[in-house]
């Protein structure tokens, strides 16, 4: 990030992307290794991992939309805070399960947490953060998420080889330092919404048919940037026979996005029609999964992973700043909890999809399927973008006029 724009930071918004730095090195410390401790250590089929964390996605994102609604009715702060500290239980808890019924009470209450902080904290960000340097933020954001996967990937490799449990505990002690941290140097946030019910606020948005139209189209993104979670770390094994090689791969994934995202968002500047940008993004992703249909080693993991991360670069910083253009600004918790249900369902369908499919194509014979799949939803995202980018003249330039109209 520039000098000046770090010094144009507001202290809240510099706290929230440390927040967030932290909380993403205990969240892709333990998610990738709990697909591989359920498959190898506990024995489930990948489907049955798969429908995990599925769960655990869902009940984030199924619940995001009352989240986002509460934290304008009440406060992004507190909000926040609560879910920090509801995922904290839930990820420690994950030391302790013994029983098919306890893992999945572990996911409900780790994305019940995300539903009461994600929101509340992409709302903060949108409200704190100066409108001139939102971009800038929200691409430096994904550098600093992207340096805390790198730091994951070292630490869970580290404490699942030794043993899940201090994996599972490490993880949990993280969002409870964030909450700590939060509540007592975050400033307070006062909420926004003060002359909308929850009722009311929900049915704003669901009024907003463009935004309910982008909200459905992402959940194809969504359906590839889940496949890094469940069937990339097991390509990988399969392919190279080194479970350490995880940690490689995706640690490549993140070293991309450190070193190129602000320069691919600069180069992007000049670009107004964002949709089409979310579009071209999620193509380039599509085409580096179909890649690995032909990945026989480390090093064309290593370049299929990089086309997919430079998709990430396009699309990420772009995605994020859209929903608070739809957004009047005291409906901005209820928009990003809303946009919630394009990870719900998209981030579920990859999940226990992609991994009844991944398990079929083995089955079959047929390595090719899964990320042939991939390259469809990717065409098929960029081109129901690119038609709503262009179904209105102003889709892509005044975003905030439409919103508020």
């Amino acid at each position: 990030m520039k000098r000046e724009i770090w010094r144009e930071t507001p202290f809240g918004v510099k706290l929230l992307l440390s927040t967030s730095f932290m909380m993403n090195l205990g969240f892709y410390a333990l998610i990738p290794y709990l697909t591989l401790y359920l498959t190898g250590s506990i024995g489930w089929a990948l489907a049955m991992a798969g429908l995990v964390l599925s769960v655990r996605q869902f009940a984030q994102q199924g619940l995001a939309f009352i989240g986002g609604v509460a934290a304008d009715a009440f406060g992004y702060k507190g909000t926040m805070v609560l879910g920090m500290a509801v995922r904290a239980i839930g990820f420690a808890m994950f030391a302790f399960c013994t029983e098919t019924w306890q893992f999945f009470v572990a996911a409900i209450l780790s994305g019940l947490g995300g539903a009461l902080f994600d929101p509340a904290g992409s709302a903060a960000f949108a409200v704190l953060t100066p409108e001139a340097i939102r971009k800038e933020v929200f691409a430096f954001r994904n550098v600093l998420t992207n340096i805390g996967v790198v730091g994951s990937q070292i630490i869970g490799t580290a404490l699942s080889a030794v043993d899940f449990t201090y994996l599972s505990l490490f993880a949990g002690a993280v969002f409870g330092i964030c909450a700590l941290v939060s509540f007592f140097l975050l400033p307070p946030i006062a909420a926004t919404s003060t002359r909308h019910s929850m009722w009311e606020s929900m049915v704003h948005v669901l009024k907003d048919r463009q935004f309910v139209r982008f909200t459905v189209i992402l959940m194809g993104y969504y359906y590839l940037s889940n496949q890094i979670f469940l069937t990339i770390p097991l390509l990988v094994e399969n392919v190279t026979h080194n479970k350490g090689d995880v940690g490689i791969v995706l640690s490549a994934v993140s070293v991309s996005v450190i070193l190129l995202q602000m320069k691919v968002s600069q180069w992007m500047e000049g670009f107004s029609q964002r949709l089409t940008l979310i579009g071209v993004g999620t193509l380039i992703m599509g085409t580096g999964l179909f890649m690995l249909t032909f990945a026989s080693s480390l090093w064309m993991l290593l370049l299929d992973v990089f086309l997919y991360a430079l998709g990430t670069m396009i699309a990420v910083p772009n995605l994020v700043d859209v929903v608070p253009r739809f957004a009047p600004r005291d409906l901005v918790g209820a928009y990003y909890g809303f946009n919630g249900y394009s990870i719900a369902v998209g981030g579920s369908v990859g999940q226990i999809a992609g991994g009844w499919v991944y398990d079929r194509s083995i089955q079959l014979e047929a390595t090719w399927l899964p990320w042939t799949i991939c390259l469809l939803v990717g065409v098929l995202v960029a081109w129901m973008l690119y038609q709503m980018e262009h179904s209105t003249g102003k889709i892509g330039k005044d975003y905030a006029k439409i919103a508020r109209s």
